[in-house]
């Protein structure tokens, strides 16, 4: 299907269901981020809870990267360097205020970062060796995960905490390992490792269990977990060409692509591990941002969100979803210049402090947070993911309360 007949689908479909669904239809938006001054692309990575904030990485003409940190009111801000000319970002807490990526120091080496807005971009060192990156970040910014060489000059995945410093997880019997992601409490790790056999498989680690090998989807592939849940039973990435869902009760699930799509890889899930985002790509070279449900299987956003975009616009990689599930952020193509351009898109749902997603923020919801009060554990009811059921979640549901009834 051309790129003006998806359009055109998609703004038709939108229109005849306009009746119906006229709250959720103008309840969306699609916000193209722009860049840096001077730089000509910017790739959003990942976005708060609130979708206020948004991380990634901006290219300028000299072939430099550069982590920034947007927000509605400010923009695009640079988070600078650790003294090399280059960094990246690649996630951030759930409430926006640390961002984790690499960055070049003076010496031109790699290293892994942790920026607040009080302190500033922190080198977190290294396993022994000169190189490392940071990939997640726990929902309160504690606990950071990556990969780093050691004094081998081998990489492998780290946890770190700024009590106990970078910890080596191991492999799964090779000489290499990653970490890409992490639960909101920082207990279980995701990534990927090389076994004994040479061969890259999907790990989950936490400290009960180490690591441990969640395999493929077939035997001869090479997988990477790319994105876990709060509790750990729900883990997202991609097995050779194809994105995976992996539950603790039901092994590796494949979750296909569309028709005329060679692959699709996972990249992140929501908080209830029932949306999955990532990217499909048709060869040789042409991307498109994709969510996945239970219930509607594989979607492509550019066809769902067809109404948002303006002609010429494309939406490429789906990179992150919020916890909840609403807002996504990822790159692709505004319309407006030749270049890449960061996005953000509010899906419209759940509303806030819709506690029980069925549209309209009421009793039902204010009873939820109400009976849980006081609860930890990032759960629905936690409605601005700090791991706390409480005042601040209750007056979420008090100020909009009525929404969509």
């Amino acid at each position: 299907m051309t790129y003006g007949s998806r359009y055109q689908f998609g703004a038709l479909t939108c229109a005849l269901v306009l009746s119906v669904l006229v709250p959720t239809c103008w309840s969306q938006s699609l916000t193209w981020l722009g860049t840096l001054p001077g730089f000509s692309r910017s790739y959003a990575a990942d976005v708060s809870a609130d979708g206020s904030v948004v991380v990634g990485s901006a290219f300028n003409a000299a072939g430099q990267w550069r982590a920034f940190r947007w927000t509605a009111s400010e923009g695009m801000q640079d988070l600078g360097t650790l003294g090399g000319n280059e960094s990246v970002a690649y996630e951030v807490s759930a409430d926006g205020s640390v961002v984790v990526g690499f960055a070049f120091n003076a010496a031109g080496q790699r290293r892994a970062f942790r920026w607040t807005a009080a302190d500033g971009m922190q080198d977190l060192g290294t396993l022994g060796g000169n190189e490392s990156v940071a990939y997640g970040v726990s929902a309160d910014g504690s606990v950071v995960v990556g990969s780093a060489v050691n004094a081998a000059g081998q990489r492998r995945a780290f946890r770190w905490t700024a009590a106990d410093g970078m910890q080596d997880l191991g492999t799964l019997g090779g000489n290499e390992s990653v970490a890409y992601g992490v639960s909101a409490d920082g207990s279980v790790v995701v990534g990927s490792a090389v076994n004994a056999a040479g061969q890259r498989r999907a790990f989950r680690w936490t400290a009960a269990d180490g690591m441990q090998n969640i395999g493929s989807l077939l035997p001869g592939d090479a997988a990477e977990a790319r994105s876990v849940v709060p509790n750990g039973s729900v883990v997202v990435g991609v097995s050779s060409t194809r994105a995976f869902r992996w539950t603790v009760t039901d092994g590796m699930q494949d979750l296909g692509t569309l028709l005329f799509y060679d692959l699709s890889a996972g990249l992140d899930v929501s908080a209830d591990g029932s949306i999955v985002v990532g990217y499909l790509i048709q060869a040789p070279i042409s991307f498109c941002a994709f969510r996945w449900t239970p219930s509607n299987g594989m979607e492509d956003l550019n066809r769902t969100y067809a109404r948002l975009l303006t002609p010429f616009s494309w939406l490429a990689s789906a990179v992150a979803i919020s916890p909840d599930g609403r807002y996504i952020v990822g790159w692709g193509d505004s319309g407006a210049s030749a270049s890449l351009e960061a996005f953000l898109l509010d899906t419209g749902f759940p509303r806030r402090g819709d506690v029980d997603r069925n549209g309209c923020v009421d009793d039902a919801d204010l009873l939820a947070v109400l009976f849980a009060f006081g609860g930890r554990g990032y759960r629905n009811e936690d409605l601005n993911w700090d791991g706390i059921i409480d005042d601040a979640d209750l007056l979420t549901v008090l100020f909009n309360f009525g929404s969509g009834c």
